[in-house]
């Protein structure tokens, strides 16, 4: 990444100094033995996620600098103990790097990792590092829920609401502004900063775990999963682990008015179904308690259908507008379906 003789580079500060540095982002007291020791709560479950993001497939130069790469690193793993209904303990950070990286990216990278981490109170207690031709970021995180209280994709009953806590498609609008900055839009510029932020710096749903929990003093029987590789997918993949179907209302998906603005309601509803990386929770629980559930959890959350006893996904318009339409995973990113959109697609 630079060709500069005196610019600090991995290679010549060499593994045990990188070593050195990362672990000054990570608590004094679980550094120095061969693993991290954690805690979990008595009476709770451990909940552990793993995630890989690749130079060139999830990340670029060309979107996002080394401190997004490490917040969106971070927020990936979130999101997923999110979905699960965990409250994060820890992350361990695996590091692939070309030996002529400077080593300031590296540090960036850690800066943007430990501020997603601060408001969750959750530290990085241990890693590894190791050469490669491309930069690669293995994250685990360690969660923990009580165990009556875990969301699970294969739970959802007949009659369900589906919930989506927010809106759909604005990570994929500031992904391609992004890639084409030189396009012009009807875009004000604090809706292009917003749509941008979304993607780089996506924040997990953790707050909604609490509002789950004041819902009711008893666990309300919950199914749901996150929207990283988009709405649709979500949907998609907790009706089939599910054994159900689901009927979801067009007009009420939440997807930022600027955003309709922009490239208009068709291509706007298409990147809220298939653009991926939201990192939204999609939910599906009795109809009364989702009814509470949108009302505390504020802008963009919206019930977006019902699960059906059919076997199939369907997207319907109330308004006579457009026919049933089926919803699929085919349209989403799916890794080795498609390299070439793989790489420019940025996606989870």
């Amino acid at each position: 990444m630079t060709g500069d003789p005196d610019v600090q580079t991995v290679r010549k500060l060499g593994e045990q100094q990188i070593l050195q540095l990362l672990q000054g982002f990570c608590p004094a007291e679980v550094i120095g033995d061969d693993a991290a020791v954690l805690s979990p709560t008595p009476g709770r479950s451990l909940v552990v996620t793993s995630d890989v993001l690749v130079d060139g497939v999830h990340f670029s130069d060309r979107t996002t600098s080394p401190e997004d790469a490490g917040w969106r690193a971070v927020a990936a793993n979130l999101s997923d103990l999110a979905a699960m209904g965990a409250s994060p303990l820890g992350i361990t950070v695996g590091l692939g790097l070309p030996g002529e990286l400077p080593v300031t990216w590296v540090d960036r990278l850690y800066q943007g990792m430990t501020a997603c981490l601060q408001p969750y109170r959750t530290s990085i207690v241990g890693g590894d590092v190791v050469r490669s031709p491309t930069i690669t970021i293995a994250i685990t995180a360690f969660g923990e829920v009580e165990g009556d209280r875990v969301i699970r994709r294969s739970t959802a009953r007949v009659g369900d609401a589906i919930v989506a806590t927010g809106e759909h498609g604005s990570s994929r609008a500031g992904l391609e502004l992004l890639l084409h900055p030189e396009q012009e839009t009807p875009l004000m510029a604090a809706e292009r900063a917003d749509l941008i932020r979304t993607h780089q710096r996506p924040i997990p749903r953790l707050d909604v775990l609490p509002l789950l929990n004041s819902l009711s003093p008893l666990p309300i029987p919950i199914t749901g999963m996150d929207s990283s590789d988009g709405l649709a997918d979500a949907i998609v993949q907790i009706c089939r682990a599910s054994g159900m179907g689901a009927r979801v209302e067009r007009q009420r998906i939440p997807i930022a008015p600027p955003l309709i603005a922009w490239v208009g309601p068709e291509k706007a509803l298409e990147w809220a179904l298939y653009g991926g990386e939201d990192f939204e929770l999609v939910l599906c629980l009795p109809p009364e308690t989702a009814l509470s559930l949108v009302k505390q959890s504020g802008k963009g959350a919206a019930i977006v259908g019902t699960i059906t006893a059919e076997s199939q996904i369907w997207l319907v318009d109330q308004e006579g507008n457009y026919p049933d339409m089926p919803l699929t995973l085919e349209q989403g990113f799916q890794h080795f379906a498609d390299e070439a959109i793989a790489i420019n697609a940025n996606s989870h």
